[in-house]
């Protein structure tokens, strides 16, 4: 087939566009035409792509500036097409050898992402239309709607279209954006919520061709203390005497303009860029906890290697020449997180991307609002403290989620160790002076010294007459003498984690020490809590919402305490660091985490006091219960059973967990000395079920509550398919003696349990949970989880 010569040339009316590859617009024909130079064809280059605007919605996840996936990527000709081919990363051949090379490239699946005809050959390149490519899902939006089940959407072509406002070219990478509009049946709330039709939505898409780095970056070796994130693949041409799994650390390119010097200035250092629709105060926090992280790099031997600007005018927060902080609006409170676009063949980041959710701010404002004594009992206008812990936590937060796109994990061991690390999720350390609550240091200042290793880690370098690995071990070892620990995620999380330090949003070397502490400063504040919690003029039902983190305040310490009961000690320990491995804690420890979660289902802390529940009327007009508010099993009117029942059930959902039973059942079987599931029941089942005096009042109903509570748990905790058999019968166990213990009272709620647990044991299969009202929105407290955004 013969292609033609003169096709662009019949175009009248093609906008050019030349950088890293040259491309024309069609404003008639709403094309982009992409100039393939033959010289290109089979060179690599990255693909990536992202949303420019957003939904708006948390629960959904797809957020202005989110990044999408990355790819290496080549155009390769065949016949009259030109097909954008990625190559197979996953396996490879680190060798010389072409044959060997060849035969891993044969052995495993490419991917084709877009294919098009030829639509004129020059001397120098060939001529495509990419608007087709431009134009597809390629961030997945249909699939996520789908899967969050809010309805089944597709791209409506007619309504969609090749968007030129910032589709740019630059010498090393050029930028294309779509709005792509989905057309569908809505099923969800949240779409619903959010969109002004949602039957029809809309958004930006942005894809960005990239010239790869060179080859002078060195890739760093992972390693499972170092607090990075890694890239792994499989490398064949490995001798079979080593891993053929290879792990590297994900980083900047950083180098020293003088590397002989101890502290250097950069070649080029790693700048940051604030998103310029943030307001006041909140950028100068932003800013603020941005620059801590030059403190960690100067401690690393540069100088000025890390700064922190406001984002040029006309500049696209997208490009990816950018790294950027960006405030990103959504209607419900929700995570930040910072994510990178990296070369995936090294680990090479370049662009990090930090997304901060605007509304999280207000969350810790609420806290505050919620512990002081009366703020607004003489003006309205005394919010500066609370003002000025929520600009705190923002600041913590910018480095938090900046850390993520510099390489680093999440490190939830460090509040136990003097709040060591930035890339903790920091819970208000708060206590009171003189009866008032002291938010002074409620969240720390600065970078941590488990950030400055971590740094030095992933950036240091070698001194002279040194290898990198002797360096990185030298680091290492400099972490172990400080008494610094590395755990994240998995570890920390309060369902099936059992680490006795690695907790999200604690504080304090015993945690639960501090859920006591906790416990006393909430006790205290609510017996506190008046109408002055609220400014004059304001609704009643505000109120209750500013009571709402109040009621909640223990539930993050108490996920904390949990997890010593059948807890343990561990490291990320390798052969030749002379770290403790594992061990089990202390019985000690674990009956006093015990005693402290138990104390949170007694009725002194579930007890909401009269006369702060008079403050609770009915839901004021236009004041509609939401997602973060108290809900109710009784109405209009506010549920005071049925927070207690909320509270509690968290607590024993946590207690009562099948797995941490399984752990309680094994740590007693390894060593009779220690707390068994048993003994955790019975101090359970005494603790809750040792009174029914005061049946006729107030606290006896919440009692009552709980102790339904605890049937419902072992109810559960019996059959649940997690549960070995030695924890199922241990369970049944339990309610017979709670069966057995109330065949002496008459009255009509023992009656009610005994003839609850005797249909259970009957029909054990009819078993249905009868659950309490919803907790309201916790994570993330303050300013997400974050959460990192992988890609």
């Amino acid at each position: 087939m013969t292609v033609s010569a003169q096709f662009l040339e019949s175009k009248k009316d093609l906008q050019h566009f030349s950088g890293f590859f040259n491309f024309h617009y069609s404003e008639m024909e709403g094309k982009i035409y992409l100039e393939v130079p033959k010289n290109k064809i089979e060179i690599e280059f990255l693909y990536a792509h992202s949303l420019r605007t957003g939904l708006g919605s948390n629960d959904i996840g797809l957020d202005r500036g989110q990044l999408g996936d990355q790819a290496v990527v080549k155009f390769v000709k065949s016949g009259n097409q030109l097909l954008l081919m990625q190559p197979n990363l996953k396996y490879r051949a680190i060798t010389d050898n072409v044959l060997e090379q060849k035969s891993i490239k044969e052995a495993f699946a490419t991917s084709v992402i877009y294919g098009a005809n030829i639509n004129e050959t020059n001397n120098s390149s060939y001529i495509i239309d990419i608007s087709a490519f431009i134009m597809e899902d390629a961030h997945g939006i249909a699939t996520r709607l789908k899967s969050k089940k809010e309805g089944s959407y597709k791209v409506d072509a007619s309504r969609s279209s090749v968007w030129m406002e910032r589709t740019k070219a630059f010498p090393k990478n050029v930028e294309f954006e779509a709005l792509l509009t989905f057309k569908g049946t809505p099923s969800g709330h949240n779409i619903r919520s959010i969109a002004p039709d949602a039957t029809s939505i809309s958004v930006i898409q942005h894809h960005s061709f990239i010239e790869l780095p060179d080859t002078n970056f060195k890739p760093r070796e992972f390693h499972p203390q170092s607090g990075s994130f890694s890239i792994d693949f499989l490398d064949y041409s490995t001798p079979i005497w080593e891993p053929i799994k290879k792990r590297f650390i994900t980083k900047h390119r950083l180098e020293k303009k003088n590397p002989l010097a101890s502290v250097s200035e950069a070649v080029e250092p790693i700048i940051y860029y604030l998103d310029p629709g943030t307001p006041e105060p909140i950028r100068s926090a932003l800013l603020e906890g941005a620059s801590w992280w030059n403190q960690a790099f100067t401690a690393a031997g540069y100088k000025n290697a890390f700064q922190v600007q406001m984002l040029p005018e006309n500049a696209d927060p997208m490009d990816v020449r950018y790294n950027v902080i960006q405030w990103v609006h959504r209607s419900t409170r929700g995570w930040s997180y910072g994510g990178s676009i990296l070369d995936p063949r090294t680990g090479e980041i370049l662009k990090g991307h930090v997304s901060l959710g605007s509304l999280r701010i207000r969350q810790d404002f609420l806290i505050a609002q919620a512990l002081m004594d009366k703020p607004f009992a003489q003006r309205d206008d005394n919010h500066n403290q609370m003002l000025q812990m929520a600009l705190a936590r923002i600041r913590q937060l910018s480095a938090h989620e900046i850390g993520h796109t510099l390489g680093f994990a999440h490190n939830f061991a460090a509040s136990a160790i003097e709040r060591s690390s930035v890339m903790d999720y920091p819970h208000p350390t708060l206590k009171r002076i003189n009866g008032k609550v002291d938010f002074s240091n409620a969240y720390a200042t600065g970078i941590g010294i488990w950030d400055e290793q971590t740094v030095k880690y992933t950036y240091g370098n070698a001194p002279a007459g040194t290898t990198e690995k002797e360096f990185l071990a030298s680091v290492l070892e400099q972490s172990r003498s400080k008494g610094l620990r590395f755990i994240s995620d998995s570890d920390a999380r309060a369902v099936n984690g059992a680490h006795a330090t690695a907790h999200l949003w604690d504080n304090g070397a015993n945690a639960a020490t501090e859920l006591e502490n906790v416990l006393t400063l909430r006790e205290t504040a609510i017996k506190q809590f008046s109408v002055d919690n609220i400014r004059t003029g304001e609704a009643y039902s505000v109120l209750e919402d500013v009571f709402v983190p109040l009621y909640f305040y223990h539930r993050f310490q108490t996920e904390a305490a949990v997890k010593l009961i059948g807890g343990m000690d561990y490291n990320y320990a390798v052969k030749g660091d002379n770290q403790l491995v594992t061990t089990a804690l202390p019985v000690s420890e674990q009956i006093e985490a015990l005693n402290a979660v138990v104390n949170t289902l007694q009725a002194k802390a579930l007890r909401i006091p009269e006369n702060v529940l008079a403050l609770f009327p009915p839901r004021a007009y236009g004041y509609r219960r939401g997602r973060e508010s108290f809900k109710s099993n009784i109405g209009v009117a506010f549920d005071a059973i049925g927070a207690a029942a909320t509270a509690s059930e968290m607590t024993l959902t946590l207690l009562v967990n099948p797995q941490r039973a399984n752990r309680l059942v094994q740590q007693k079987a390894m060593n009779t000395e220690q707390l068994g599931l048993q003994e955790v029941l019975d101090h359970l089942v005494d603790r809750i079920y040792k009174s029914t005096k005061g049946s006729d009042t107030y606290i006896g109903e919440i009692n009552r509550t709980v102790q339904f509570q605890v049937i419902q748990q072992l109810f559960n905790l019996s059959i649940n398919s997690q549960s070995i058999s030695q924890t199922k019968a241990l369970a049944f166990s339990s309610l017979k003696k709670i069966q057995k213990s109330l065949k002496r009272n008459k009255d009509e709620f023992s009656i009610f349990i005994i003839q609850e647990i005797e249909n259970f044991i009957k029909h054990p299969e009819n078993f249905k949970q009868l659950k309490s009202p919803k907790i309201p929105d916790g994570s993330p407290i303050g300013s997400f989880n974050c959460g990192f955004f992988e890609n």
